[in-house]
């Protein structure tokens, strides 16, 4: 399913929204977060928090994903910021931007958007405003 580079294979999910699951509204957390059901809302780890997020084939998000690390096998709608690490698995399909730093794209992933290499250490403004935005998350998991 994933490949063996996949940096979120070895990763500890403290969070699992399950297939028959649906939020709807903001979400921060912090360690991993793994969704096989629909989050319609946006997704928010700090920076440098080594917090991974992952969309499984069965998840599907609906809104901005920001954290250091994410791996995608399912839907996205919205922008994508990864802040040291995003994987593109087979079955991905991103309709938005994606801001990396480091990107593994598999044979298969789709993205209806740019693609936006960063710099390491550099944030893009558009994801520090979110992150702003986001100190007032409606929920947060730890």
């Amino acid at each position: 399913m994933f490949s063996s580079k996949d940096k979120g294979a070895n990763t500890h999910y403290d969070t699992l929204i399950s297939s028959k699951t649906e939020i709807v509204g903001d979400v921060k957390f912090t360690g991993g977060l793994h969704v096989d059901g629909v989050i319609k809302g946006n997704l928010f780890a700090e920076a440098g928090s080594g917090a991974v997020v992952r969309v499984s084939d069965k998840g599907r998000v609906e809104g901005q994903i920001t954290a250091p690390n994410i791996v995608i096998n399912g839907k996205v709608v919205g922008d994508v910021y990864a802040g040291d690490y995003i994987e593109l698995a087979q079955k991905a399909q991103v309709s938005g931007d994606v801001y990396y730093q480091a990107m593994e794209m598999v044979l298969g992933a789709q993205v209806n958007g740019k693609l936006h290499h960063q710099a390491k250490g550099t944030q893009p403004k558009k994801a520090v405003e979110i992150a702003k935005e986001q100190s007032g998350a409606e929920a947060k998991v730890d």
